[in-house]
């Protein structure tokens, strides 16, 4: 348990954390560009809060022996799994029932008006998709179902070592 608890004094896994986030938006660019599946105002969601993961692993990085840094990357990446996680288990909502009238999704993205990122950066964050459609399968399940597994395993690593942290911490 103390191998968890100091995983995150060490920047290699932090750098993991980052990089395995960022390939998952390389795939997303790919799905958009080279298989030309337009993005929907959900998965601009979702590459949101990948993003914030890749910050949380890009602080945890550079700033693993700081205990500010690594709270503020703590903060991060739990905002990021569980956030996108929740946008995951919506999405798949929207798209199990979207003939009805109850669900459906925005056109433009409800960012802040401090930070209108579809507006900055229009080819990541820019919703040109419909939240229903269902364009793409991998074993028959949608694009957001895989991303109900990836956000879960990113929350339950989450979980897992901070509170194997926090546990460790109160021993003597």
């Amino acid at each position: 348990m103390k191998f968890l608890s100091n995983l995150t004094t060490n920047s290699t896994p932090w750098l993991l954390l980052a990089l395995s986030a960022l390939g998952l938006e390389a795939c997303a660019l790919f799905f958009q560009y080279a298989m030309d599946l337009a993005p929907c105002i959900m998965c601009v969601y979702q590459r949101v809060a990948i993003f914030a993961i890749v910050l949380a692993g890009l602080i945890g990085f550079a700033g693993c022996k700081f205990l500010i840094t690594r709270l503020i990357a703590y903060v991060l990446w739990g905002i990021g799994s569980i956030w996108g996680l929740l946008i995951a288990l919506e999405h798949v909502e929207i798209q199990a029932n979207s003939g009805s009238l109850f669900f459906s999704c925005d056109i433009v993205p409800n960012f802040p008006t401090w930070a209108p990122l579809h507006e900055w950066l229009p080819a990541l964050f820019e919703a040109t998709g419909d939240c229903g459609e269902i364009n793409w399968q991998f074993m028959n399940y949608s694009m957001p179902q895989w991303m109900i597994l990836v956000y879960g395993v990113y929350a339950l690593a989450f979980v897992i070592i901070l509170l194997n942290r926090l546990i460790q911490a109160k021993k003597p």
